[in-house]
């Protein structure tokens, strides 16, 4: 039984991706290349500035942040440029598990930042809780989760519209304005991630993964260093 829900589980996550041509695949490789170099190198900066001088209380929150960006992007190269196969269904599943895993990252330094806030608690329980069900879902019933991930991650990536009024309290203008932008940029980006009759739809999909986690890096660090200084 475990053997044949694994076959069913490949065959469901590798039929849903047409195949790609060589320019596609090079094309991609260089997007998440970028976008390794952008959480590797900002995000090392990030830690270190944060750490030794303008924010040591966040310094778990950003570490978390910047893991999730480095797991998320690691994976998802991983998985778009393996060859047909067996460990190309399994990597299927940590890329999608992972970018629940990037969201809640992602959210965890500017609620941080919001301190005993009650709805800054509730709101890093619900984005944290829904997460680890959602890669929970993706790892262990992948062929039963399908398209119904995305507004999945849509909504866990947009809940923080519930504690708007306490972001724009705490954030520099310039960070809200970023994070916001950054929401943007992803929502966009799922239109080329399900339209896959496009040529290089896979591509601006990352594109537009990239942009809105360069957006919101940059929000991180005018809120946690630039601000400070």
């Amino acid at each position: 039984m475990r053997g044949s829900a694994s076959r069913n589980a490949r065959a469901y996550i590798l039929r849903r991706q047409r195949g790609f041509t060589r320019a596609e695949l090079i094309a991609d490789g260089v997007v998440h290349g970028v976008g390794l170099l952008v959480a590797l190198v900002p995000g090392t900066i990030l830690l270190t500035v944060a750490m030794l001088q303008t924010a040591p209380d966040e310094i778990a929150a950003l570490a978390i942040y910047v893991g999730s960006f480095v797991t998320l992007l690691t994976a998802s190269m991983a998985f778009n440029l393996c060859p047909e196969g067996r460990w190309k269904a399994w990597l299927a599943r940590l890329d999608q598990a992972a970018i629940f895993l990037f969201i809640a990252g992602s959210y965890t330094p500017f609620l941080a930042l919001l301190g005993d806030v009650p709805i800054a608690e509730k709101l890093l329980i619900f984005v944290w809780a829904t997460a680890i069900v959602g890669v929970a879902l993706k790892l262990l019933v992948p062929q039963h989760f399908g398209r119904l991930a995305i507004p999945f991650y849509l909504a866990i990536g947009w809940s923080g519209v519930i504690a708007f009024q306490a972001l724009a309290a705490a954030l520099p203008t310039t960070a809200l304005w970023l994070l916001l932008a950054g929401g943007i940029a992803y929502s966009v980006g799922i239109i080329f991630h399900v339209w896959e009759r496009l040529h290089f739809q896979n591509v601006l999909w990352h594109v537009f993964v990239v942009i809105g986690a360069t957006l919101h890096l940059v929000a991180v660090f005018d809120s946690m260093v630039v601000s400070r200084l």
